[in-house]
């Protein structure tokens, strides 16, 4: 049923965007909490209501810097930082579990000027991820470190450590323990693809770019995994010549399309269109079996949103445009 959903939406892929005559020098931002399965009959009204507030905190977080003329990567960082914090996504407090039972973290941040870049992966006690992958792009010798390294780093740099423990929630712990049981204890041979990924892109008064995304991976997920979120290039890319991207969604096959760097060459180098080269692009994710969708903000206008999926939590909002806050695909 939900894989014929997918198919229906991907006929006519949800893009909420429209053409802007906006100037580079119009702030503008967009995040999203995940795309999957997201219908109405499966989310109470205490519910909706609660995550669309934590989405609305994340949003007014990147908003107010940017409106007092802050860097468009503070207001990324600080977008993603908030639903880190939020339960109800896949990233920091309220990532899935491993098939060991802990928490690995993955992170990317990349800003549009410089191209420069940091990521994170199998973060197991770092409090902010995003924060970790931010701080390796302004001050570290490298561009990617992977697990107990990225956490090393993050403590010689003075970032908030906490227990693994932190991270976890008793609604991942059971989904957890409900895979095992459909796996009759068996071993987690094929992990629970439940998008949950979070990210944000941005513009500043300046007309720089970024991008940031954060995210638990898969339920049941092999230790040592890594998706798509912390590499640039699939997950998550920035670039001023074209905009800046962070996606959610089947991690191998975002990997194996190279979502995001298909959307900024479409852009960059056909003169495609970002609305169309993002819809193009999730129409071969499905193709190939896979689902998801991108956040996508380029040099000017307003940010936009392409998923083939039933639903993706979402929000923009810019020096000119709507502020927005949304969850189904209907919307």
């Amino acid at each position: 049923m939900a894989f014929a959903m997918h198919r229906f939406l991907a006929s006519a892929i949800v893009l909420l965007a429209t053409p802007s005559t906006a100037s580079a020098a119009d702030w503008a931002i967009a995040i999203h909490g995940g795309a999957g399965v997201i219908e109405r009959a499966d989310i109470s009204a205490a519910d909706d209501a609660a995550i669309r507030a934590d989405l609305a905190k994340a949003l007014d977080a990147g908003t107010a810097i940017l409106k007092a003329g802050g860097s468009s990567t503070d207001a990324v960082v600080a977008a993603v930082a908030a639903l880190e914090a939020s339960p109800w996504f896949n990233a920091g407090v309220g990532a899935v579990f491993t098939s060991a039972g802990t928490i690995e973290l993955d992170a990317a941040m990349m800003e549009g000027e410089g191209r420069r870049a940091g990521a994170v992966t199998g973060v197991k006690s770092t409090l902010s991820p995003i924060a970790l992958a931010r701080t390796l792009m302004d001050k570290g010798p490298h561009v990617f470190l992977a697990g107990p390294a990225a956490d090393e780093y993050a403590r010689e740099v003075g970032l908030s450590q906490v227990p693994n423990s932190h991270f976890m929630t008793e609604r991942r712990r059971k989904q957890l323990n409900d895979l095992r049981m459909r796996n009759q204890g068996a071993s987690l041979e094929r992990p629970e693809v439940r998008m949950g990924t979070v990210g944000a892109v941005a513009r500043d008064v300046k007309g720089t770019v970024a991008a940031g995304t954060s995210t638990g991976g898969l339920t049941g997920k092999s230790p040592g995994r890594v998706g798509d979120a912390p590499l640039v290039g699939a997950g998550t890319l920035a670039d001023n010549r074209c905009g800046a991207i962070s996606a959610t969604g089947s991690g191998e096959i975002f990997i194996r399309t190279r979502v995001a760097s298909q959307i900024c060459d479409a852009a960059r180098f056909g003169k495609v269109p970002l609305q169309k080269a993002a819809d193009t692009t999730l129409a071969e994710v499905l193709a190939l079996g896979g689902d998801g969708g991108v956040i996508v903000l380029g040099p000017s206008g307003d940010g936009l949103f392409s998923f083939n999926s039933a639903g993706m939590y979402r929000g923009r909002a810019s020096a000119k445009g709507p502020r927005e806050i949304k969850v189904y695909g209907d919307e």
